[in-house]
């Protein structure tokens, strides 16, 4: 939900005015678009208190810039979200993953022909 601006004096609550809070706001709203508000709050907690989230922000410091050329590439600094380890061996886990893809692909064919068959059906 957006914020509704305020009228009369635009302070903040704790009465400091730093002349830019509606930017702030508008740049929150456009880039919470449609996400739930649950994911939504570990983004705009991470980016308020400057944590570093693997695989989506890091707070780098200059001289971690500078060495990397001041190249600004996100995927210098932020790196890869931790994975857990699940205990399955890869090799058995791909067998089973690939085994569940072909088998979601002959129900997606299957669906796929009855949905044309309905709409075919009501002159589509």
């Amino acid at each position: 939900m957006a914020r509704q601006k305020k009228t009369g004096n635009n302070k903040s609550s704790n009465g400091a005015n730093l002349g830019f809070e509606e930017k702030l706001w508008q740049a929150a709203d456009k880039m919470r678009g449609h996400m739930d508000p649950a994911e939504y709050k570990h983004v705009v907690l991470g980016l308020i208190f400057l944590k570093d989230i693997p695989g989506f922000c890091k707070n780098s410091a200059t001289e971690e810039i500078r060495a990397h050329g001041y190249v600004l590439t996100p995927g210098r600094y932020v790196g890869a979200e931790d994975i857990e380890d699940d205990g399955e061996p890869f090799d058995a886990k791909m067998k089973r993953l690939t085994a569940k893809l072909v088998a979601q692909f002959a129900e997606s064919a299957r669906l796929e022909i009855l949905i044309k068959r309905n709409l075919k059906g009501i002159g589509f």
